[in-house]
């Protein structure tokens, strides 16, 4: 079995996610592609679309999402708010719908919900996929007032002794405007979106807003029957070499879930050997991971959720624990500076006024030029159409 070194799978890896240089505004859509940019918190995907593609403004890509629609956000792996070619749709959604007894993907929450109404999953989703077609030619602007509307659609549906617990306030914690069944709704909406129901809308403010995908998209692509294959393709080509349980954990599915998906490529893989473990690799990868091509860029400004960053095996990019911590949190994770493919320190941004701040912190100086690190603030600032701030090294 071939040995497989750290520094030949960073320089795959960096390949794969289109890190290794700059590329056209006309590749931006094969760089959302790779493995989707996740838009958690909202802005996450632009600052990726930014660390990959040479001079690409604001407005250039909300016109590839919002008119050309050459790319589509919708909830996806791990339930999250994820950007992706509209034309790869079946692999980025259908290809997430659970079978037999395997559990929807972010659902586990709604048991709350279920225990208080004493009604079954399977009948609330019913209920909802009767109701969620009215989305057709109408926007929602804000999830809760979807999930709300749709909640108020669905009542007439609910049987008649459950209704005034449908309707009754959410036991999750919510301001008070949430009920039982927009609680409900809201963790249905994920197999909606795998089902091709939902996707989100046109930005409006600091809203987003929320449609059908066949108003939206027009219909869903064809060739459903590779969508599984493809989606294992897509974890290996940026995740490689892995392992069935971490593709698991970055779909956020079941064990059997991931397992069942994984086997549709089984075929195509080939093990190698990662310190000494056993990992997979698509073998029409093997000789890019063996040979890698060497980056023409060194140096990244990485959002804070970007694809790179989403590995399980955190330690090949940052082998200290206690900074593991840092940079990969619960909420709000700090931006990472990415240093040969090695995160080298964090790095923070604040809007003053028409400016755009940023406070760097680098953990080894010795080999990171500081000019490069404004070149790229600069750059980003330029993307959000703001004038460089200022830069703080700590």
């Amino acid at each position: 079995m071939t040995e497989v070194t750290r520094e030949q799978i960073r320089q795959f890896r960096i390949h794969s996610h289109h890190l290794d240089r700059w590329y056209g505004i006309e590749e931006a859509v094969s760089a959302a592609g790779a493995c989707g940019f996740q838009n958690s918190p909202p802005g996450a995907w632009e600052t990726s679309l930014c660390n990959r593609i040479s001079d690409v403004t604001h407005k250039e890509a909300e016109a590839l999402l919002e008119r050309e629609k050459a790319l589509l956000q919708a909830w996806s792996f791990r339930g999250a708010p994820v950007v992706f070619p509209k034309d790869e749709s079946n692999v980025f959604l259908s290809a997430l719908v659970p079978e037999g007894e395997e559990p929807w993907i972010y659902t586990r929450g709604i048991d709350l919900a279920l225990d208080f109404l004493q009604m079954p999953f399977e009948e609330l989703l019913f209920l909802l996929g009767q109701v969620i077609g009215k989305l057709d030619g109408k926007v929602v602007k804000s999830k809760a007032a979807l999930d709300q509307l749709l909640a108020q659609w669905m009542l007439p549906l609910i049987p008649e002794d459950k209704r005034n617990l449908w309707t009754s306030p959410s036991m999750y914690g919510s301001s008070g405007s949430q009920t039982v069944g927009g609680a409900a709704v809201s963790f249905l909406l994920r197999p909606c979106a795998f089902m091709g129901l939902v996707v989100f809308g046109k930005r409006e403010g600091i809203s987003p807003t929320f449609t059908s995908y066949k108003g939206w998209a027009g219909e869903f692509p064809e060739g459903k029957e590779y969508c599984r294959r493809k989606l294992a393709h897509k974890y290996l080509h940026c995740f490689g070499p892995g392992t069935v349980r971490e593709f698991g954990a970055w779909l956020g599915c079941s064990p059997a879930q991931a397992g069942r998906i994984w086997q549709q490529a089984a075929n195509e893989l080939e093990p190698v050997a990662v310190g000494g473990k056993e990992r997979y690799i698509l073998r029409e990868d093997r000789e890019l991971l063996l040979s890698p091509v060497h980056p023409e860029r060194s140096l990244h400004l990485l959002g804070g959720h970007d694809p790179y960053l989403g590995l399980q095996d955190r330690e090949l990019i940052l082998e200290e624990k206690n900074l593991q911590r840092q940079i990969w949190q619960t909420v709000s994770n700090p931006g990472a500076v990415l240093w040969q493919g090695v995160i080298a320190g964090m790095w923070k941004s604040r809007k003053k006024g028409k400016e755009l701040a940023v406070e760097v912190t680098l953990w080894n100086e010795q080999d990171i030029p500081k000019r490069e690190i404004q070149e790229q603030a600069e750059k980003i600032a330029f993307f959000h159409q703001l004038k460089p701030g200022g830069i703080i090294f700590k």
